[in-house]
């Protein structure tokens, strides 16, 4: 498996390929240039030939301890033009959730798919996480994230994936299931980290909310693609068949469905909740606060 992510330092896109501990420097590459899908593609489509390339004449940049909190992570691959990142996903894909047995022992029909924003939605550990003002009932969605790049005739290829917070008003799709679109305009928290490789079969964690300094709520979850209740080369392949979400150097977040949330036990997250998502079996962790925007939202 190769794994690496992109940070900028001094005004620099960058590519690391390790995080080491406190009080150690941090070993930097350049790049081709700042756009990681095109660099990629160049490379077929290929993370292990891209990092060769990438890692050939050694570090590059090295960061010193002391200054290791200038570097500023991005999501894995996002363009620089961030309109041509498309975040998006599906719903009720997880045994947990899907209860009905598929009609005559064949597949299911395809989960509702949904679009959560572009770019400008995507947010990494340290960042605020916004909903809507008008946010009924929000809830946390620890999710793998499939990351697609178009080719320059608009076929997506898949790269990779890394792991996400599906932030969702569910509160909304409560009220009205036909609200479903409203519910996920929500902001969404990557990990930086691009994995290679097929998607993860098994992934597990803790989430866990801290309010006034104190844990709030806490909770496990088990995601992976076993957890699923769908084919997910079915899912990928219908849904990438719709012309519509083909262009060339797009890139393409999926996220590929939650176990069940804090919501579910109950629990409601309030205005300036501190959200961590811990997803111990792969090493990444996600830490964001939860704003509503413009407005104070009273816990309900």
């Amino acid at each position: 498996m190769t794994q690496f992510f992109a940070c900028t330092y001094q005004g620099e896109r960058l590519i690391g390929f390790d995080e080491p501990a406190d009080g150690a420097p941090l070993h930097l590459y350049r790049t081709a240039g700042d756009d990681l899908g095109a660099q990629l593609a160049a490379a077929g489509y290929d993370p292990a030939a891209f990092a060769a390339a990438v890692t050939a004449d050694g570090p590059a940049v090295t960061v010193p301890a002391d200054r290791r909190h200038e570097v500023r992570h991005l999501p894995p691959l996002l363009p620089t033009e961030l309109g041509n990142a498309l975040v998006s996903g599906f719903m009720q894909t997880h045994n947990v959730k899907v209860t009905d047995e598929p009609a005559d022992g064949g597949e299911r029909p395809q989960p509702n798919w949904f679009f959560k924003g572009l770019g400008t939605s995507l947010k990494v550990a340290g960042d605020p996480l916004t909903v809507p003002a008008a946010a009924v009932a929000v809830c946390e969605e620890a999710e793998v994230v499939l990351i697609y790049l178009d080719d320059e005739q608009g076929t997506p290829h898949y790269v990779g994936y890394t792991f996400g917070n599906d932030l969702t008003d569910i509160g909304r799709f409560k009220r009205n299931n036909g609200h479903l679109s409203y519910a996920k305009l929500c902001d969404a928290a990557v990990s930086p980290w691009f994995f290679s490789g097929e998607p993860p079969r098994s992934v597990t964690g803790k989430v866990s909310v801290e309010r006034d300094g104190a844990t709030a709520w806490e909770g496990g979850f088990s995601t992976g693609t076993d957890a699923l209740a769908y084919r997910l080369d079915g899912m990928m392949e219908h849904l990438f068949s719709y012309p519509p979400l083909h262009h060339p150097g797009r890139v393409h977040y999926v996220f590929i469905g939650a176990d069940r949330s804090s919501f579910h036990a109950g629990f409601r997250i309030g205005d300036g909740d501190r959200l961590t998502i811990d997803v111990a079996s792969h090493g990444v962790t996600l830490t964001n606060v939860i704003t509503w925007d413009g407005a104070e939202r009273p816990v309900e």
